[in-house]
């Protein structure tokens, strides 16, 4: 892996760093403490969070006399990770802390900023490596972190009954009719998935894996905008070969005016179209529409970043489960593509979509074309169980916790949302969630069997 400068490396770390707080910026200081659910967290604790992680896995370890910020920080701002000393405060009772304060917290940042800086500069020959390496797994992870930022700011801005905006300012798209729905084929064969070179790897950690959970594809060195380019998680590697079957792919997500007919069809009514587990869910939570819709005097509304607005027939349905989606394309006829068949079509083809960059924050109808919405707007749930692939290990030690551990009862999407950043998406990008989780951007996107 070739070491970029310091430049570079604080540049890209700036960059990442001051988009985390400008998604900030519109809140009102009640809103940083809120937590109205178990999987969503208070704005404040994910901008300590991923300081916490700068803090941990490279300040303490390679900068010669640092000093933590606050000795209790460490078991405060940890998530999940076991095999830290200081262990982690339980994720559903985030939102029960007022102390530390949101001025504290990003003194807290100010703080490991000015560290990193100095780590950066010094940056010891030995370690540069191990440091680089890190640093890329903690840019990736603060990304992560500002998409968890926008949709939990979300759903808690949506549990309360006034609907407020997290930006009054975010454009509407033209209400419009959804563009047909057409569908493109593909030959079944032997293809090569994930990250990686397309050489078999023998049963072992990669050998340009550092501590923990990247590998790089390539890099050049002249890439100053983005210094993760080439970068992919743990879970993505390594390369490896599958067997498809002719199958066909639709070309763009399923509507909000398509989920409404199955809506109005009964679908939430019907046994017959779900899964028992999922059945169990709409009992259990009474489920009757996808997480934000409400009907208002007859007429479909949906709770967005910019507040209430009437349903727009032709955008992505999203904020729905996998069982919901499952139920849909059971219901349509059709079914949900393996993350290999979505893989499969997505290689090669450019990241384009609507992302976080754009700044409107909600999925925008497709255009007329072959397989459109790959990237951005929802993420799309795929068949396919999140599990290990061919010959994976995690590493030793706590960044191995970061996605090896999380390896059962979950699935897979893939290809970003509109609060991901256009340059976190990949095709080779594994995301994972239960599946009865709503608050993400999820949608749908159809596949079927070629006879």
């Amino acid at each position: 892996m070739p070491i970029m400068d310091e430049t570079h490396l604080a540049a890209a770390y700036g960059r990442v760093r001051a988009f985390t707080e400008q998604l900030c910026e519109p809140l009102e200081i009640e809103d940083y403490g809120l937590q109205t659910a178990v999987e969503a967290s208070p704005p404040k604790w994910h901008l300590a969070h991923v300081s916490w992680f700068f803090e941990t896995f490279l300040l303490k370890p390679f900068l010669a006399g640092y000093q933590v910020f606050h000795p209790q920080f460490e078991h405060l701002f940890n998530s999940y990770y076991e095999q830290t000393e200081a262990g982690f405060w339980p994720r559903p009772q985030r939102g029960l802390l007022s102390r530390p304060t949101v001025a504290e917290v990003y003194a807290y940042r100010r703080h490991v900023d000015d560290a990193m800086a100095r780590l950066l500069a010094e940056c010891p020959a030995e370690h540069a490596e191990t440091i680089q390496a890190r640093l890329e797994i903690g840019l990736n992870h603060e990304q992560q972190h500002q998409e968890l930022l926008v949709t939990d700011i979300k759903y808690n801005l949506a549990y309360n009954p006034l609907r407020p905006a997290y930006r009054a300012d975010l454009p509407l798209a033209k209400v419009q009719d959804p563009v047909p729905l057409t569908f493109t084929g593909f030959a079944g064969g032997v293809y090569s998935f994930g990250a990686g070179p397309d050489t078999s790897q023998p049963p072992h950690q990669h050998p340009n894996q550092h501590n923990g959970q990247t590998q790089r594809q390539s890099h050049s060195e002249n890439d100053s905008e983005n210094l993760t380019q080439g970068f992919a998680y743990d879970n993505e590697f390594p390369r490896h070969q599958r067997l498809l079957e002719p199958f066909r792919l639709a070309d763009r997500l399923v509507t909000n005016a398509e989920y409404l007919a199955f809506i109005e069809d009964g679908g939430y009514r019907h046994p017959g179209l779900w899964l028992s587990d999922g059945w169990a869910r709409i009992k259990h939570e009474g489920w009757q529409a996808p997480l934000y819709w409400e009907a208002l005097d007859g007429v479909w509304h949906e709770t967005t970043l910019g507040g209430r607005r009437p349903l727009n027939p032709a955008e992505p349905v999203c904020h729905i489960s996998y069982f919901e989606a499952e139920a849909y394309a059971r219901w349509a006829g059709r079914r949900l593509p393996t993350e290999f068949e979505w893989e499969h079509a997505a290689a090669g083809r450019p990241v384009a979509g609507h992302f976080v960059d754009d700044g409107r924050l909600h999925p925008t109808p497709a255009a007329a074309g072959a397989l459109q919405q790959l990237f951005g707007d929802c993420w799309e749930w795929t068949a396919s169980a999140y599990l290990p692939y061919p010959r994976y290990r995690a590493v030793d030690g706590a960044l191995g916790e970061y996605n090896g551990k999380f390896m059962s009862g979950q699935m897979v999407l893939r290809g970003g949302s509109c609060a991901t950043s256009r340059n976190h998406a990949r095709a080779t990008y594994r995301n994972f969630f239960y599946p009865h989780e709503r608050w993400q951007f999820k949608g749908i996107r159809l596949a079927e069997d070629l006879a």
